[in-house]
């Protein structure tokens, strides 16, 4: 059994051009994902799948152990393409074993840590799950867009609660709140993709990271919060 870090980075990004080799904090997007995978023990061998000779050429050079590139097909790096066409393209195309571990890294959270996907797995080969994916705690109150029917049918705008009753606003400190996932990491076993088609299948657990891991860089003022928050958390 082997456990693979996959970590998907197209070329094309409309919101930041070529963001996963902008420079964040020192260093290229993609860097951060790619030294925490690498500095995992747990960890056999990283995959940064791109369709950028760029990018691939730019990850070479930062010449980190267990490191590797794979041509993916331009098909699958497309704006309407999945990550998991991507995944599925990979593992095919590889032969991995049915009882490999896939690690699904997403360069858009570079404040993921090696201690972070060490815990994880960890945790994921004590929990019984099938799979699993990293997450935050949040604490509030959310709610939906929906509809109200009037007795003549009609109809109207309205916002319903998803997560707490209005009625009887539980204190900050007695409420459970929800996990929400932060996209940085997600564990399957290759089997299980193969099977589902999707990075999650099975008995799902959560592995909880801190609060300030929940932004994902996919617009420019992500961008601007993330730098910060690296800079003060001195990574």
């Amino acid at each position: 059994m082997s456990n693979i870090a996959f970590i998907p980075v197209r070329g094309g990004s409309k919101s930041i051009p070529m963001k996963n080799i902008k420079v964040l904090n020192g260093k290229p997007l993609v860097y951060w994902t790619a030294a925490a995978a690498s500095g995992a023990g747990c960890i056999d061998k990283v995959i940064i799948a791109t369709d950028s000779e760029e990018i691939k050429k730019i990850v070479l050079g930062f010449e980190l152990p267990k490191v590797e590139v794979y041509d993916r097909n331009p098909d699958n790096a497309s704006d309407t393409a999945s990550t998991e066409s991507v995944m599925l393209e990979y593992i095919k195309k590889t032969g991995l074993k049915q009882e490999d571990n896939f690690f699904l890294i997403q360069a858009t959270s570079p404040m993921l840590k090696s201690e972070h996907i060490d815990g994880m797995y960890n945790e994921f080969l004590t929990s019984g799950a099938d799979s699993m994916f990293t997450g935050v705690l949040e604490k509030q109150f959310h709610w939906r867009r929906g509809k109200y029917n009037l007795n003549n049918n009609d109809e109207v705008l309205c916002v319903i609660p998803v997560n707490y009753d209005y009625r009887n606003r539980p204190r900050r400190q007695d409420f459970e709140g929800l996990i929400a996932e932060n996209g940085a990491c997600y564990i399957n076993t290759v089997g299980n993709i193969l099977h589902d088609k999707c990075r999650l299948s099975g008995k799902i657990a959560a592995y909880e990271l801190p609060s300030y891991t929940s932004y994902e860089i996919d617009e420019p003022n992500d961008w601007i919060i993330v730098e910060t928050l690296m800079k003060y958390y001195e990574y």
